[in-house]
Formats: structure tokens, C-alpha cells, sequence
């Protein structure tokens, strides 16, 4: 089974969640803060981190700064306790796969972590290197060359974007990439979704607030357009 971190500083909560994973047959290793967090990604080499966004010493949104510098493609799901778009979509940006929003069930988080672990262990993505507008977008190393500025794509923005581009001109609906890329068994919502459709065009659009390649299909879903 995974080496799981749990980066979290509420200790009912990290022993809440160290008990399920063990009891699931995973290994699972708690920091306390975001420091011990970023020095046992290193030490520990975990197969997965789950990692709070609200942490002292230093912010989950800094910790999974830090770790994806390294060149890490750890996957990182972000667990916190705000539902405001923007604390999600942060995370998002600064390297985050996906993200469970507090108070989560037990079922609903081994499930995410089931998925984000099946997807680490697949095989790498065909090279493939897109250019969206000024951006330079390689699906393989999941980078984002834009203006000069390195930016980093998680796994879900990589194959929401592949399952746009490979569907062009065409609406995509959401609970269509809600089933092919999560999976029913993650419970995922539409909203979740949506974010990661902010991040991407923040990575990728020069104007993500007037986007021209990735838009939205009113009560539908989004479409690429090249």
C-alpha cells in the first residue's frame, strides 16, 4: 500500500484521519506544521500528501510551493476548512491536484486518495506539447511555458485540458469529466469541476477573466477552442 503524510496541525483530526489510512493497510506520517510538512516530503518520500491548507509556521499554499520546486510530481490533496472559491483555486495554482473541502466523510476522502493514488501509477502521458495562444503547453511534463513564466499543471487540470483539446469546438458536459476523470466513487460536484477550470485558464489564458480558448457553455459545461 502508499506512504501517506498528513500535514495537519488539529491533532483529533490527524489522528482521526492516520487511523483510517492504516486501517486500509496505507503507512501514514502526521506533521504538525508546514515546516516539518516540506522537511518530511523530503525525508519520507511519501507516495501521496494530504495537506492542509491552514497551517502554522508555514501555509499549506507555501508548503506545496516549496515541494513542487523540488521538480516533486507528489500527488497533493489540499484538505481546508474554507469553501470560498478562491482559497480552493489557490491551491490549485500553487501545485495542489485536487482538494477536499471540511467537514469530509471518511468514505469520500479514501476515495479521492484511491483515485489521485491510481492515476500517480499509470503511465506517463503520450509527449505532447500544445500551443494556446502565447502559452506552450506540454501534457507530458504537465508545464506551462507562458510569457517566459514556468507554471505547473496537477493531473486533473492536465486531463480536463487533454479531454477539451481532444473534443474541440465541442461542449463538454460536466458531469461528463466529473465521471471519466474522478469517477463516481470520489464523490466529486459540479463545483469541483469548475475550479480547476479557474486555475487552468489562470496558467494558461492571457486574460483569464475574458478567456478565448477555454470558455464556458451556459448549463452545459466548457469547450476548447484553439
Amino acid at each position: 500500500m502508499a506512504k501517506i503524510l498528513i500535514a495537519e496541525d488539529e491533532p483529533q483530526m490527524a489522528m482521526g484521519i492516520k487511523d483510517n489510512l492504516q486501517f486500509e493497510g496505507h503507512e501514514a506520517v502526521v506533521a504538525v506544521d508546514g515546516e516539518e510538512a516540506v522537511a518530511l516530503a523530503d525525508s519520507e518520500r511519501p507516495d501521496l500528501i494530504l495537506l492542509d491548507i491552514m497551517m502554522p509556521k508555514l501555509d499549506g499554499l507555501e508548503v506545496c510551493r516549496r515541494i513542487r520546486r523540488t521538480g516533486s510530481s507528489v500527488p497533493i490533496i489540499m484538505l481546508t476548512a474554507k469553501s470560498q472559491e478562491v482559497d480552493v483555486v489557490r491551491g490549485l495554482e500553487a501545485g495542489a491536484d485536487d482538494y477536499v473541502t471540511k467537514p469530509f466523510g471518511v468514505r469520500e476522502l479514501l476515495a479521492r486518495i484511491t483515485v489521485a493514488l491510481r492515476h500517480a501509477g499509470a503511465s506517463p502521458t503520450v509527449s505532447k506539447v500544445l500551443k494556446i495562444g502565447n502559452a506552450e503547453v506540454d501534457l507530458a511534463k504537465g508545464k506551462v511555458n507562458r510569457g517566459g513564466e514556468q507554471l505547473s499543471l496537477g493531473y486533473f487540470e492536465i486531463e480536463i485540458l487533454k479531454m477539451l483539446v481532444e473534443h474541440a469546438e465541442q461542449p463538454v458536459e460536466r458531469n461528463t469529466l466529473l465521471d471519466v476523470i474522478w469517477g463516481l466513487e470520489a464523490s466529486p460536484t459540479n463545483r469541483t469541476v469548475d475550479n480547476h477550470i479557474v486555475s487552468l485558464r489562470r496558467k494558461i489564458e492571457e486574460d483569464s477573466k475574458d478567456p478565448r480558448h477555454i470558455l464556458t457553455v451556459h448549463s452545459i459545461g466548457y469547450k476548447f477552442v484553439p
